[in-house]
This record gives structure tokens, C-alpha cells and sequence, in this order.
């Protein structure tokens, strides 16, 4: 469970544009699937980038993992339409689970989507997560920083003949010490809906047996209800996406 320190803000102004980035297609429904959608139902354009191919997102042996990638990758864009936002704003890394790295390759693709995209706002795993096993949650939340600082900064990458941006804030979700709460009650049925749409998954992550659907789909929705009540504790609304919150609007800071 994370640890988190005091509360300091809630709800951003609506952003014009976001962008998400995940380690696997259906990290950006979990970390901030109600986020993203209230933002498109305001109007903001969401774009997602996903670091892994996913490839090795099943526990069947005989799985192959190239129609695997494919389907995720169908999913991942089913996901994104669900959320509000074009199936065609997603962008697929295509490293294989479990081989992320943030390295100078992953950082300058990254930084070419941050330049492309030119978010508002950007999301993503916070790397910092106290004993995190996940080794392509912590190299994604590092690559996603790393790839910012250089997209900033029109001397670093000039090949990608795109101009730098800068985002004015981060937010990172499973973070430890959470302090920006973004209220979801208007958009649960959202989340879950897009979560929903990586199938591929309901057996393996999510605990949806095929024999069992609709009680299987019940208990995974309070699971993610449960998650988000927690995270909106002591506060006027009933359930939130919890985010560190990293300001980029003063020049001096990071």
C-alpha cells in the first residue's frame, strides 16, 4: 500500500492536451483512466504512449506472443476510444516486456512524442515507488522524466526536427507519497469500461475466469472502486486517482 503525505491540491484546470504514458498497454487505465476521461469529456485531446510490446501478458505457455502484441495493441487503441479520446492517439514503443530500459534509444523516442504530442499535462508511473519489483513500471517512470528534461530543450535531439516543449506539470500515479487528488465520481463506469477492453487480460491480471464472467467482472470492479474510495479519504468526493504533482510552470524548477 502507499504511503501518502498530505494532500496539497485537487483538480487541475481542464488541460488543452495530455498525454499518458505507460509501461504496458493497460497501465494508463489504471494510473489515470477516470482522469483522462473527465478531461475529454471537458474537451482535452489524450494521447498515450505505451513503452512495452506486451508481449508476455499471458500465463498460457503456448500463447504466441506476436498475435499477443497484436491484440494488446487493438485493445490499447479500444481502450483509448473508450476514454473519449481517437484510437489513432496512441503510440507503441514496441520494447519486449521485461527489456525496458531508460536509456538514450527509449529517451529519444520518447522525447519525439512529447514533441509531437506537445501535452499540457503529463502522466505516468512514478519511478520512485518504494520496493517496486516491476522493473518496466520503475524504467518507464524514469524513462518518462528523462525523455521530458531533453524534450524541453531545443539543443538536445535537433534530428527530430520538432520544436521542444515544455509541459506546464507531471502527474505520477502509484506514487508513494501522493500529494494532487483528481476526483473521478462522474467516471468510474469509464475507467472500468476501458479496462475492460484489454481482454486479453480478464484471465490473467484481472481474475475474470471465463466460466465465472459476470462475478469475476463484479469483484474486479470493487477492487478498483475500493482503490479509489481509499485514495479520496476525508475528502468531499467519493473517489479520486491519487498523483504526485511536479510543476514545470517556473523555469528554475527541476
Amino acid at each position: 500500500m502507499s504511503h501518502h503525505a498530505s494532500r496539497t491540491s485537487a483538480g487541475l484546470p481542464t488541460p488543452a492536451r495530455a498525454l499518458a504514458v505507460g509501461a504496458h498497454p493497460d497501465d494508463v487505465e489504471y494510473g489515470s483512466g477516470g482522469t483522462l476521461a473527465k478531461w475529454a469529456a471537458s474537451g482535452t485531446e489524450i494521447h498515450a504512449v505505451i513503452c512495452t510490446d506486451g508481449s508476455k501478458g499471458s500465463w498460457d505457455p503456448s500463447t504466441d506472443p506476436v498475435q499477443l502484441t497484436a491484440r494488446r495493441q487493438a485493445e490499447q487503441r479500444a481502450a483509448m476510444k473508450t476514454l473519449g479520446g481517437s484510437p489513432e492517439n496512441v503510440a507503441f514503443l514496441g520494447w519486449p516486456d521485461g527489456e525496458l530500459e531508460a536509456g538514450l534509444r527509449q529517451r529519444w523516442q520518447l522525447a519525439h512524442w512529447i514533441r509531437a504530442y506537445r501535452p499540457t499535462v503529463l502522466l505516468g508511473h512514478d519511478p520512485w515507488q518504494r520496493y517496486r519489483i516491476q522493473t518496466d513500471h520503475r524504467h518507464a517512470g524514469f524513462l518518462l522524466l528523462d525523455a521530458l528534461v531533453v524534450a524541453m530543450d531545443h539543443h538536445y535531439f535537433p534530428e527530430l526536427a520538432l520544436p521542444p516543449h515544455r509541459p506546464e506539470a507531471v502527474l505520477l500515479w502509484e506514487a508513494d507519497e501522493a500529494d494532487h487528488l483528481e476526483e473521478v465520481d462522474a467516471y468510474l463506469d469509464t475507467k472500468i469500461d476501458a479496462l475492460l477492453e484489454h481482454r486479453s487480460q480478464h484471465q490473467n491480471s484481472m481474475g475474470i475466469p471465463p466460466d465465472r464472467q459476470e462475478q469475476g467482472t463484479e469483484a474486479f470492479r470493487a477492487r478498483i472502486l475500493g482503490r479509489l474510495a481509499r485514495q479520496a479519504a476525508g475528502q468531499d468526493f467519493a473517489y479520486a486517482e491519487a498523483f504526485k504533482f511536479i510543476s514545470l510552470t517556473d523555469p528554475y524548477e527541476g
